[in-house]
């Protein structure tokens, strides 16, 4: 389970991540993962959100999609810096993938939104 100091709870937090002057973004075909760096947050630990809409499934697929995505994001909290705040968004075609393909992915995106963001800070 994400520690509660490591998630993002407010709409107003959200935006920050996806939309904020300091952010970047790299998808795939399972799962886009939007990072974002504000000078308030530094030093404060990380914080994920997750976004799972309609177009996953019903709500019992979104809350299995979005339950892997949770428990794998609290595995991989550690390699990402202090001030970070991450959205993970599924793609429809997360429904049916497992843990292992979500958490490849996962591997595979990370790295790559985490340098973005960190050359856009310089």
């Amino acid at each position: 389970m994400l520690p509660a100091g490591h998630r993002l709870r407010t709409s107003s937090d959200f935006t920050a991540a996806l939309r904020g002057p300091r952010g970047a973004r790299v998808g795939s075909t399972l799962i886009v993962v939007h990072a974002g760096q504000t000078d308030t947050r530094a030093g404060q630990p990380p914080r994920v959100g997750f976004v799972v809409s309609k177009a996953v499934g019903g709500a019992v697929v979104r809350n299995r999609t979005k339950r892997r995505l949770r428990a794998l994001m609290a595995a991989r909290v550690g390699t990402i810096p202090n001030g970070t705040d991450l959205v993970v968004r599924a793609n429809p075609v997360a429904a049916q993938a497992d843990s292992a393909q979500l958490g490849a992915e996962l591997d595979r995106v990370l790295p790559k939104v985490l340098a973005r963001v960190g050359a856009r800070r310089r």
